[in-house]
C-alpha cells in the first residue's frame, strides 16, 4: 500500500503561568510568543473519509475501525486500506453536528467482540439527542451484528447541535463513562432531572451502578456522574492520576479541560471564560468562578475548538512521554500539552501547515499517534517525532 510521508515543524509556545489561581486547579496557562520548532514525520494512511469522527484499534494489528458522521463505519488495514462500509449500523440523525460519533471497544473484546458506538438519534419528531449502543463485530469484519441501544440521552432537545459525545471505559472495564453535550439548551446543563450537559456512568450492559452518586434519588437522573458541561468532545482516562479527564467547547472563548469528579458542577452556563458569538456576555452567567463550581484545570481564552483527546504513555517515543494530545477544529492543528503531574507546562501546535480540522487523536498500540481530519475528504494520518 502506498503511504504519503511528510516532514513538518511545529511551534512550541513556552507556557508561562500567569496570575489568577484557581481553586485546587493550576493557574491559567498563557502561551508566550517565544517559539521553538519540533520536527515530526506525517504519514497519510488513507483519504476519502467523509467527516470521520472517531476510531478504535482492533487487537493483534487487525486494523482501525473509523466512524464517518453520515452513518458509516469503515475498517482500515495496512494491507487493504479502507474497507467498504460495514453492515448492521443503526440509523443516525446526520444533521448539523449530528451523525455517527464516537466508538470504543469493549474491555473484554477478545471474548465478547462488542463494539460500542455513540450517535445522534431522532425521537419521534425533529428533535434528537445522543444514543449509545453496542453490537458484535463479525469474524470477517464486514458487519456489526445484533446491535442494541443501551443508553439514550433524555429528553431529546437538539436541533442539530451539541451532542458531545465521547466514550471512555475505566481501566478495570467495570464502567462506561459518556460525555454528553447540552443540545444547545444551555440551562439544562444545571438540571439534574435531565441528561443534557452531563458526564454519566453506566455498566457495559447499560445498567446504573448502585454506587452512582444520585442512585435512589427521585429528583435526579441516576446515571449522572457530573454536570454543568457545555459540549464535551474529548475524554480520556489519565494513566498517571487514574482520573477521567474531559474537555469541552466553550462558546466564543473558554474551551476548557476538566478533571471529572462525582457530583461536581462544572458551571455551564452560570460560569464561563467565554462570551456569546455576538460578543455579548452569556445571559445566565454570574461570572467566571464561584465556590459551588469546579474550575477548569486549563482553558483557552481564544477557542481552538477542541476535539479528541489522548494521553501519551507509550515507551516508543520518550520525548512525548507525559503528553496530552488534543485536536483543534477551528485552529486546524494538533495540540500537544506537556504535563507535570496535573500541571500543564507547555503547548506545542503540530500539523498547522496542513490546513485541516483535527477531529480525533489516539495513541496506537505501536506507540505512533493517529489523527483523523474532519473534512469531506477526511484523512487518517500517523505521526511521530523525528529524531534529532
Amino acid at each position: 500500500m502506498f503511504v504519503k510521508k511528510f516532514i513538518f515543524t511545529g511551534c512550541l509556545a513556552a507556557s508561562l503561568l500567569s496570575a489568577g489561581s484557581f481553586s485546587w486547579a493550576q493557574e491559567k496557562a498563557n502561551p508566550a510568543t517565544t517559539l521553538s520548532s519540533s520536527a515530526i514525520e506525517v504519514s497519510e494512511l488513507a483519504q476519502g473519509l467523509e467527516h470521520p469522527w472517531g476510531m478504535a484499534f482492533l487487537p493483534n494489528n487487525a486494523g482501525i475501525l473509523i466512524t464517518e458522521r453520515p452513518g458509516r463505519l469503515r475498517l482500515w488495514t495496512p494491507e487493504q486500506g479502507l474497507s467498504a462500509p460495514l453492515a448492521g449500523l443503526p440509523k443516525v440523525h446526520a444533521v448539523g453536528q449530528g451523525g455517527l460519533l464516537d466508538i470504543a471497544l469493549a474491555p473484554d473484546f477478545f471474548r465478547s467482540r462488542r463494539v460500542y458506538i455513540a450517535y445522534a438519534e431522532t425521537r419521534g419528531g425533529t428533535q434528537s439527542a445522543t444514543t449509545v449502543g453496542y453490537g458484535v463485530l463479525s469474524n470477517d469484519h464486514q458487519r456489526i451484528e445484533a446491535f442494541r441501544p443501551i443508553f439514550r440521552q433524555e429528553p431529546a432537545l437538539s436541533n442539530g447541535l451539541h451532542y458531545g459525545a465521547r466514550l471512555v471505559f475505566d481501566p478495570a472495564g467495570r464502567y462506561l463513562y459518556i460525555a454528553l453535550g447540552e443540545n444547545n439548551a444551555r440551562s439544562t446543563a444545571q438540571d439534574l432531572d435531565k441528561l443534557q450537559g452531563k458526564v454519566v456512568r453506566i455498566t457495559p450492559d447499560g445498567r446504573i451502578p448502585r454506587d452512582n452518586p444520585y442512585y435512589g434519588r427521585r429528583d435526579a437522573r441516576t446515571e449522572i456522574w457530573s454536570y454543568g458541561h457545555r459540549n464535551p468532545q474529548g475524554a480520556a482516562w489519565n494513566p498517571w492520576t487514574q482520573e477521567l479527564w474531559v474537555h469541552e467547547h466553550g462558546p466564543q472563548g473558554g474551551d476548557e479541560i476538566n478533571r471529572i469528579f462525582p457530583t461536581n458542577n462544572y458551571g455551564w452556563p452560570l460560569v464561563s471564560y467565554g462570551v456569546n458569538y455576538d460578543g455579548q456576555a452569556i445571559p445566565e452567567a454570574v461570572g467566571q468562578a464561584g465556590p459551588q463550581f469546579t474550575q477548569p484545570l486549563y482553558y483557552w481564552e481564544k477557542s481552538p475548538a477542541i476535539s479528541g483527546m489522548a494521553f501519551y504513555d507509550h515507551e516508543r517515543f520518550p520525548q512525548w512521554q507525559h503528553s496530552l494530545f488534543i485536536g483543534a477544529l477551528k485552529d486546524q492543528a494538533l495540540l500537544r500539552l506537556e504535563l507535570d503531574g496535573e500541571r500543564i507546562l507547555r503547548e506545542e501546535r503540530l500539523l498547522s501547515d496542513l490546513g485541516n480540522r483535527i477531529r480525533d487523536v489516539r495513541v496506537g498500540p505501536d506507540g505512533y499517534v493517529y489523527v483523523l481530519t474532519d473534512e469531506a475528504n477526511g484523512k487518517l494520518l500517523r505521526i511521530h517525532p523525528v529524531e534529532p
